[in-house]
């Protein structure tokens, strides 16, 4: 029988752990969290796994499969449990919890941590914080920031733009007219995201989210003019902190004879993460304007992800003509 009282092994229970990290404090910063009490060096704690535990069993003295390196987090449920036993009760309780290495446990509902709780932390050396968020509702957003701060990630070289609600991510050569493009489009009303590097983010199954790097968020550079400011030159409606990618546009150069799709019955894709993300190819060549190919590319893929193909609809139409003649 296991012995419920000392931390087991947890070698083979852990969560799948990212190769990336956040330090406690940036959790702490972004959710208003109190630090009730925090061992010297508490900030620089640094969190790998995008899970969080309510840790009902564990509190109960159930320990197997417990992964110790993910944030605990109690509500009202836990301590109106911790409330029902004694003083030395709960001491022993909080004793074999904090032999675990806890990056932090945190309290919501402006629930004051037990006495017992705070000794207990004081002696192994554990972070206690404190929230006025429900307890569902804090849940969920940590799981939510956990997850885009955690995630796998890229970059590549292109530039991100918002058009009507959808995130286009153009790639293409240097030189192509990716960022005129992308100038022209915020001059006609959308938005920025990053331009020359774009770091991709699979936040989710299905989800990859793209920002700008901090150095050169919110920059643009044109050849001829140099680098500019779009949001001190449009203001803060022009630019985007992030966006989910739906549709990807490779930009290449008019090549005569080359075979283009011009009804758009191929469904082309790019790999990105492992994700297939919908793309199209769009040629370059004088007197197009890229920037309107573009708004009708973002509305048409709104479209496709709503049901509608307009190129299967057409040909349906077609078929059936052909057939009633």
């Amino acid at each position: 029988m296991q012995d419920l009282s000392t931390p087991n092994s947890f070698e083979n229970t852990q969560s799948a752990e990212s190769k990336y990290s956040i330090k406690l404090k940036q959790i702490i910063e972004e959710f208003g969290l109190t630090v009730y009490y925090g061992p010297e060096g508490y900030e620089n704690t640094e969190i790998r796994s995008d899970d969080i535990i309510r840790p009902g069993l564990q509190l109960a003295g159930y320990f197997e499969y417990f992964d110790p390196l993910r944030l605990q987090l109690i509500g009202k449920m836990e301590a109106a449990f911790l409330d029902r036993f004694t003083s030395d009760g709960r001491r022993k309780i909080f004793d074999k919890f904090f032999k675990y290495p806890i990056p932090g446990l945190i309290f919501s509902r402006n629930i004051t941590p037990f006495p017992e709780c705070v000794e207990s932390a004081r002696e192994h050396g554990r972070t206690i914080l404190c929230s006025n968020a429900t307890t569902n509702e804090l849940h969920a957003a940590l799981i939510g920031a956990l997850q885009v701060h955690l995630a796998p990630r890229v970059t590549r070289h292109g530039v991100l733009v918002e058009v009507y609600g959808e995130g286009i991510l153009i790639l293409g050569d240097s030189g192509v007219g990716k960022s005129e493009t992308a100038m022209e489009l915020v001059n006609r009303g959308h938005r920025l995201i990053a331009d020359d590097a774009v770091e991709i983010k699979k936040v989710s199954a299905k989800s990859l989210v793209g920002n700008a790097p901090e150095a050169i968020k919110h920059f643009i550079e044109l050849r001829g003019i140099g680098v500019v400011d779009v949001r001190r030159l449009f203001g803060t409606g022009a630019i985007n902190d992030s966006e989910k990618i739906n549709l990807v546009i490779k930009m290449e150069p008019w090549e005569d004879g080359k075979q283009y799709d011009r009804l758009g019955l191929e469904d082309e894709t790019v790999n990105i993460l492992g994700l297939d993300i919908p793309a199209l190819t769009i040629p370059v060549k004088p007197g197009r304007n890229l920037a309107i190919i573009i708004e009708v590319a973002a509305k048409n893929n709104r479209n496709k992800r709503m049901g509608y193909n307009a190129a299967k609809e057409l040909t349906e139409r077609l078929t059936q003509q052909y057939y009633n003649d």
